[in-house]
């Protein structure tokens, strides 16, 4: 069911919809540590039927799935770690990459990409935000923290850009307090965001899949 493309450097899963037209808006997912690129598609397939899904695969090997890069734990700990600095880079880079390949490869409209990202995917996505807003018409991140290395990040064109953050009171790999902690930090940067917390672990349960879904119809 994966595609790896010689224009698109990450393998991926590319859902097109049914009698696509030209241009068609698109969203991208990035999931959690351990997981590949059909973890989300369930959540995916929730999301307004004339989407193109692009759902990527991190580039690492993890078991059983994918990483996009290894745990900074000098911190103190999982609850206080960071993103491996180099593999983080080189992460994001390849996502931008992957992204703007898509676009092209699949006849996407630029003005009309959206990010889905659970766990790691979730910090990979609220990074490539802050890197370049003027990229993304929205972005939802679940159950992610935003990253020490770009948490000063101050651009002048995310003003405005929809943002849902969604947390798990019972999160035990992500607290509900560095999510609500990214949260402020995007608010303050200046994007329109939402933040919502669940009765849940680190998981996306059903209430949380309707408030996404809300708000991705909302603002794709």
């Amino acid at each position: 069911m994966s595609e790896t493309d010689a224009e698109i450097p990450l393998t991926h899963i590319h859902v097109a919809p049914d009698d696509a037209p030209a241009n068609a808006p698109a969203v991208f997912v990035l999931h959690g540590r351990g997981a590949d690129e059909e973890d989300l598609l369930p959540v995916a397939r929730e999301l307004p039927d004339d989407m193109h899904v692009v759902s990527l695969r991190a580039p690492d090997r993890l078991q059983g799935g994918y990483t996009w890069y290894e745990l900074d734990l000098s911190g103190g700990g999982l609850h206080e770690s960071q993103p491996h600095a180099e593999q983080f880079r080189r992460s994001l880079d390849l996502v931008a990459e992957s992204v703007d390949a898509a676009v092209e490869a699949f006849d996407l409209d630029p003005g009309r990409l959206g990010l889905l990202g659970f766990s790691q995917g979730a910090i990979t996505s609220m990074s490539l935000l802050l890197e370049n807003p003027g990229r993304y018409r929205w972005v939802a991140a679940l159950h992610g923290y935003l990253a020490d290395s770009h948490a000063d990040l101050d651009p002048d064109d995310i003003e405005g850009t929809p943002v849902f953050v969604g947390a798990g009171e019972g999160d035990r790999v992500i607290p509900v307090t560095r999510a609500e902690a990214a949260a402020d930090r995007l608010r303050e940067a200046g994007a329109s965001v939402t933040f919502e917390t669940y009765q849940a672990g680190h998981g996306i349960g059903p209430d949380e899949l309707a408030d996404l879904v809300a708000f991705v119809e909302e603002h794709y």
